[in-house]
């Protein structure tokens, strides 16, 4: 977010710090400029700071230095600008905003992007704002695209909270709010739907990005009628003709490496192989666990992965920093390092391993050798963001059962995981009734998979079957987190476990757990809004390690089987989800039964 006053109402502080008459209140001598704005890097470099901003870059700053300033000697590291993350759900990390600029600005991370769709189909305009006023405390930037589609496929779910094209355009008068957040009902936008083209005109006129987000794998109609509806970037793209299509239609291509999708390496062949012009790509992670961040990292490993992929390392720096900054309206502010820009600027050792040693947000350093050396803000959460599972009653094992009046045989429709993958197959499995039940199989891999109304307490179960998970045990993992109504799903194979994992959420507030053979072997705590932690990362983290063992322990071997799980409700994204209506099929935008014939 944008603050700070003095650069914006006289710049003659800044002038005087850079012809000499005002002293810095910081240099950094003997750099290697990373200058990302003209593709070079600069040996020799200083780097002059008055107060939040850089005053003077150059050869020699010495002129500069004043009694009181402080000099960081860089003895020849690179001086890159902070990196941005030009996508992400921090309600994904499990982490507040706090909690996540805590266990990010470390690796470098110095601006996000953030869509908080996620509170707000628990709780609407009121969990908006209540991240953005979060988001306004910390000490980088961060900014926030209005969610556009709460709930995200009218008809077909049912969310906590909703969003009307009357909160975008308030919340479009909102100091932080950067644009619209992604516009995932895109058969809406290419069928003329009144609500989302009310919410992107509300936008237009504040003359902010709109966010975009099309899953379909059609780049024929669709997709030039949703490109012409008016969203101007994507992250749901998987393969290189993705890639291609979206730039060449003037998009911004956000190619994601979070915990569970990894869409670089296709993606990132448009400029490696095709040469394309890379400055309307850029990276994000979109989703990202936090037990990443404590042992992986943000975007330095986002960076470090692209790099990996054949990318010049100046490339890569570009589509972390300057690329985002310029698509987002924000380049006189961040992104570059460079006269009247926010000193955001990592020290770092070697580029193609890049792990910065000492991060500055904001002309102050925040972070040295992996570690947050500023206090965080204090944040005080109002009972009723803690207070979000309601079921109507205990559920028991009964609750879980899948009956048809069909015999012998069916053809049931399944929904299969796909690994490291946001989209999932739809399958037509033959299943054989036992009685008048269809059971979990664990020698077929078909699991149940049940969404539990949580919002309102209406007591509604709806159950459909899942392949892809894995599982040799009697378990049951239920979990708050359910992109994006963010009902309760449960998935297992005993029914008497997926009972006891979904009443165990309910008296906790919400989180993840894991019941193997009647004993809970994996918890994280979710109190605000069933979906976020007020603990630090690395309490998280550990908490969060314990239910993906747990998923290990019922025999499940997906990267990140947590995350898969999370999605299975997420109605806008081929091909198979469910929602409290029902088995939805994407792409035909329905309700379909479970059992086929």
């Amino acid at each position: 977010m944008i603050k700070d006053s003095f650069h914006l109402r006289d710049s003659r502080e800044l002038v005087d710090c850079a012809m000499g008459r005002t002293p810095a209140d910081l240099v950094i001598k003997n750099g290697r400029w990373v200058v990302v704005q003209s593709g070079e890097i600069l040996p020799g470099s200083d780097v002059a700071i008055r107060r939040e901003r850089v005053a003077f870059v150059g050869e020699n700053a010495d002129h500069t230095i004043g009694k009181q300033t402080r000099v960081i000697d860089a003895r020849g590291k690179y001086l890159c600008p902070g990196l941005l993350d030009a996508h992400v759900h921090v309600e994904s990390s499990m982490l507040t905003v706090t909690e996540f600029v805590r266990a990010v600005v470390p690796h470098g991370t110095t601006g996000v992007f953030i869509d908080p769709h996620e509170i707000a189909n628990v709780f609407g305009l009121s969990g908006v704002r209540l991240m953005v006023e979060e988001a306004g405390r910390q000490p980088v930037h961060v900014f926030v695209q209005m969610p556009s589609c709460v709930p995200s496929a009218p008809g077909l779910e049912t969310s906590g909270g909703s969003i009307s094209p009357e909160d975008v355009a308030e919340a479009m008068t909102w100091n932080g709010i950067i644009g619209l957040g992604e516009m995932m009902n895109y058969p809406g936008v290419c069928n003329g739907a009144e609500q989302v083209h009310a919410e992107m005109a509300a936008t237009r006129m504040a003359r902010k990005v709109i966010g975009g987000h099309y899953p379909s794998p059609d780049l024929g109609l669709p997709f030039h009628g949703y490109v012409a509806g008016g969203p101007t970037d994507d992250h749901e793209g998987t393969r290189m003709e993705d890639a291609v299509s979206r730039v060449r239609q003037g998009m911004y291509v956000m190619m994601r490496y979070g915990s569970a999708w990894h869409d670089v390496a296709e993606q990132v062949r448009a400029v490696t192989e095709m040469n394309l012009e890379a400055r309307h790509f850029l990276l994000c992670t979109d989703d990202a666990h936090c037990e990443t961040f404590v042992h992986e990292g943000h975007m330095d490993r986002v960076v470090r992965h692209a790099m990996s992929q054949a990318l010049n390392p100046l490339t890569a720096i570009q589509m972390a920093t300057l690329n985002t900054a310029e698509y987002f309206g924000v380049a006189r502010d961040i992104g570059c390092i460079a006269p009247g820009r926010y000193a955001d600027i990592l020290i770092v050792r070697d580029l193609r391993d890049f792990y910065p040693d000492i991060v500055l947000a904001k002309g102050s350093v925040v972070a040295e050798n992996g570690s947050m050396i500023v206090e965080k803000p204090e944040s005080v959460y109002p009972a009723w963001v803690l207070n979000s599972v309601h079921l109507k009653k205990s559920l028991s094992a009964e609750d879980f059962t899948l009956r048809t009046a069909h015999e012998g045989s069916v053809i049931a429709n399944v929904i299969g995981v796909v690994e490291n993958q946001a989209p999932t197959r739809h399958l037509h499995v033959e299943v054989t009734l036992q009685n008048d039940e269809i059971k979990p199989d664990m020698r077929r891999d078909l699991a149940k998979l049940a969404l539990v109304e949580r919002h309102r307490g209406t007591g509604e179960i709806q159950i459909g079957l899942v392949q892809g998970f894995g599982f040799t045990q009697p378990c049951g993992i239920a979990t708050t987190v359910a992109h994006d109504s963010h009902q309760m799903i449960v998935v297992g194979t005993s029914e008497n476990d997926m009972a006891l994992a979904a009443n165990s959420l309910a008296t906790t507030g919400g989180g993840q757990a894991v019941f193997l053979n009647g004993e809970r072997i994996g918890f994280v705590p979710l109190p605000i809004g069933g979906l976020m932690s007020n603990e630090p990362a690395e309490v998280v983290s550990a908490q969060a390690k314990s239910v993906l063992e747990g998923f290990r322990k019922c025999g499940c071997t997906l990267n990140n089987p947590n995350m898969q799980l999370s999605l299975l409700a997420l109605v806008v994204i081929p091909n198979l989800r469910i929602s409290d209506k029902g088995l939805v099929d994407v792409n035909q935008f329905r309700v379909i039964p479970i059992i086929e014939r």
